[in-house]
């Protein structure tokens, strides 16, 4: 914790902790550009890379509570507030770690991405016992309305992906404690327009989501490709500092 003098009386800050839980096929490094503003913020990021995604791991053998388990451990050696910011695909594992831990939790961050419903998965087309998601083209990427806008680099991209566990992707999310509703949340609207969300998603198909049950929502633009950390990462820092602060 950092102390503040002011007079003669000692005042405590308590660290805040953004804990960066990246989508599918990243690891830390796509927060690279994206931490440095938010220490010079006074914040403390972690960003992460989750179970299967590092050089040298095993993608088959990790399973969607390998990714949770993860996030609940480093949380759980935090000193302070905690932040959880998930982008895309890792928008339901920090869903699943506050609903596991929901008074630990100050605020959810979900970038371009929202809370599912129990039972949902993020890929049912994918055939049964898939060990592994390698990255897909461009071209298939954006046919599923995940734009590279923005991305100055697309090779190093392509070069430091990875294939993601397939479990990760098949597996259901589960979520049971009605607290995690509670957990104030932030939506940063990148792909599609908050105006847009707010009046279309819902907990059918093709959301699958509980956004619309969040009791305390803010909603924020930031219009560029479904990747803001590599596309626009100081505009993104500056709206996490915000919500940190929130």
């Amino acid at each position: 914790p950092r102390s503040l003098q002011a007079g003669s009386m000692n005042t405590t800050t308590p660290t805040t902790h953004l804990v960066l839980v990246p989508g599918f096929w990243l690891g830390a490094w796509a927060w690279d550009d994206v931490v440095g503003p938010l220490r010079a913020a006074g914040l403390t990021p972690h960003p992460v890379t989750l179970p299967g995604l590092a050089p040298g791991d095993d993608p088959a053998s990790v399973t969607r509570e390998d990714h949770v388990r993860a996030v609940l451990d480093l949380v759980a050696g935090l000193d302070g507030r905690v932040v959880l910011v998930g982008h895309s695909g890792g928008g339901s594992i920090v869903q699943q770690v506050a609903d596991r831990d929901p008074g630990r939790i100050a605020r959810i961050v979900y970038v371009d991405t929202g809370p599912l419903v129990d039972g949902a998965v993020h890929d049912s087309t994918l055939p049964e016992g898939t060990s592994s998601v390698p990255l897909p083209s461009w071209a298939q990427l954006a046919a599923q309305g995940a734009s590279i806008e923005g991305i100055a680099d697309l090779e190093a991209f392509r070069e430091r992906a990875a294939a993601h566990p397939g479990k990760v992707a098949t597996e259901p999310v589960r979520v049971s404690d009605p607290a995690r509703l509670d957990v104030p949340a932030t939506f940063v609207c990148c792909s599609i327009p908050s105006a847009v969300l707010r009046e279309n998603a819902s907990r059918e198909a093709p959301f699958h989501t509980e956004l619309g049950d969040v009791r305390d929502a803010t909603w924020v633009d930031l219009p560029t490709g479904h990747w803001p950390m590599l596309s626009r990462p100081a505009d993104l820092a500056a709206l996490l500092v915000d919500a940190a602060r929130a």
